[in-house]
């Protein structure tokens, strides 16, 4: 359904409010304002706040309201001294909130907690680094260490990373990708062979039609608004498939707008499908049937033939097992009425080019991958991949999940990036697969791995079961953290 004219809007003069009061609370204006004018600028760095890409153009102020707070946090001024952990013993801290802990500041000093005590304690980076590779060297096999990473790690921290611990002996490289868009390769390298999307920010400047599916924009990459906010006003369709009403989806206001500030806004979604939770297959498929039935009525006029026949397999295959499925089982499995699912399906046939656009929403899922296929599915009946203005873009909400990936944070290397690092480094890499992040609470939960290092990341509150992280983190003989906040996972130690 259209957005609804009681519907506020995203951004505008609240989202100034509430970046300005951010900015005074943590690093101050002063310092804030300096920061921001090195965001996402070619001579600076970019957002920590979400992956959504730079413009070729990029204007003075290229940030959002969120990536104000991701730089106001790490910018803060409050710092975290040893006299704060001799007043609050683990167990107290264990009983604050995560946005507390993540408040008190910056770790300035290496801490340690001795085997029965009730304090972390300073402790000098020589003797941080000694008891580290002591307990490291102990172990029985490098298989019994654990070396998780989160997105949140540069580039180039994450290479001398995976090249440490391959040199130590192991590919046990779990990261925060295989709780997030792991499913999103998966479905992509199936289908299409790669395991990244196909779409540039260049292409939403000719794109037709645009899907926006399991995704809230708004909160987790609000510059996304202002690309959509664009490809609405030149006439592009803009669906959003959603279980709840994200607001910036339904009505936007850039707040570098005058008139927004003065409460102007925009709609963003033409179509918003509020499908029910888990019932996303179900309304591709159906929608992927009313394709069908378009091309039936008109024979060779509605697929695209030349791109299916040159670049597809198993089309036959895959449309003899469309059609043993009733519509009317997709429609209440999917929870969307008939009449939308046709208006989906007129939006995307009278697109030439289409982006599917998706983020975690679709992909947290025990059949994460069966969504992405399907989108691929329906992207490919019409030649929507490898041309301007069209393709798959998987929307990752962290900065550096994909940068981590490339760098080789990955328990299944390649046998060519292995050759490569053995090449360039003069050693023999470890060639037996890793654990994942599943594997490795498994690992630790029986035993088999004995200790745990983790480069950023909140691995207890990532993972889906707090509860039996936490256990398996208490089991192990030295755990590691290299964090520049306080979360809670520091609270759970070896």
């Amino acid at each position: 359904m259209a957005g609804r004219d009681d519907d506020k809007a995203a951004g505008g003069i609240e989202a100034l409010r509430s970046s300005v009061r951010h900015t005074v609370r943590d690093p101050g204006l002063v310092r804030g304002l300096r920061s921001y004018l090195r965001l996402n600028q070619a001579a600076g760095f970019d957002c920590p706040g979400c992956a959504w890409p730079d413009p070729a153009e990029r204007a003075a102020l290229e940030f959002c309201e969120q990536g104000v707070k991701a730089v106001a946090n790490e910018a803060t001024r409050r710092r975290i001294g040893a006299d704060f952990f001799r007043r609050h013993p683990i167990s107290a801290l264990l009983e604050r909130p995560a946005r507390w802990l993540e408040g008190q500041g910056r770790l300035t000093e290496p801490l340690f907690r001795e085997a029965g005590s009730r304090h972390y304690e300073p402790i000098s980076w020589s003797d941080a680094f000694a008891r580290t590779g002591e307990a490291l060297r102990g172990l029985g096999s490098p298989h019994e260490a654990v070396f998780y990473t989160s997105g949140r790690t540069s580039n180039e921290a994450a290479f001398l990373y995976q090249l440490f611990v391959r040199e130590f002996g192991t590919n046990n490289l779990p990261d925060c990708s295989n709780l997030c868009h792991e499913s999103s390769g998966t479905g992509l390298t199936a289908a299409i062979g790669v395991g990244k999307g196909t779409v540039t920010l260049a292409d939403f400047e000719r794109a037709d039609a645009i899907f926006v599916i399991g995704q809230n924009p708004g909160s987790n990459h609000p510059r996304m608004l202002t690309t959509l906010r664009a490809a609405r006003r030149r006439g592009c369709r803009i669906v959003s498939v959603n279980p709840l009403r994200e607001r910036g989806l339904v009505r936007f206001a850039h707040p570098k707008d005058p008139l927004a500030l003065l409460g102007r806004s925009e709609p963003i979604s033409d179509l918003y499908v509020q499908v029910r939770v888990g019932g996303d297959v179900a309304l591709l498929k159906a929608v992927m049937k009313e394709v069908l039935r378009a091309e039936a009525q008109a024979p060779g006029q509605i697929l695209d033939w030349d791109f299916i026949h040159a670049h597809t397999t198993g089309f036959d295959a895959w449309r003899a097992s469309l059609d043993d499925v009733a519509v009317e089982g997709l429609v209440a499995a999917s929870g969307v009425p008939s009449e939308t699912i046709e208006e989906i399906a007129r939006i995307y046939l009278g697109a030439e080019r289409v982006i599917a656009c998706w983020a975690m929403g679709l992909t947290q899922h025990a059949h994460g991958v069966a969504n992405v296929q399907e989108i691929l599915n329906l992207l490919l009946l019409r030649g929507n991949i490898g041309k301007p203005g069209a393709g798959p873009c998987p929307v990752r909400g962290h900065s550096n999940v994909q940068g981590d990936r490339t760098m080789g944070i990955f328990e299944r290397p390649a046998a060519s990036f292995l050759d490569a690092l053995e090449a360039e480094f003069g050693f023999t890499p470890p060639r037996e697969h890793g654990l994942d992040t599943v594997g490795a609470i498994e690992a630790m939960r029986d035993g088999r791995a004995r200790a745990f290092v983790g480069l950023g990341g909140n691995f207890v509150v990532a993972a889906p079961d707090t509860a039996v992280v936490e256990a398996a983190l208490r089991r192990m003989r030295l755990t590691v953290h290299v964090a520049t906040k306080l979360n809670r996972t520091h609270l759970v130690t070896g």
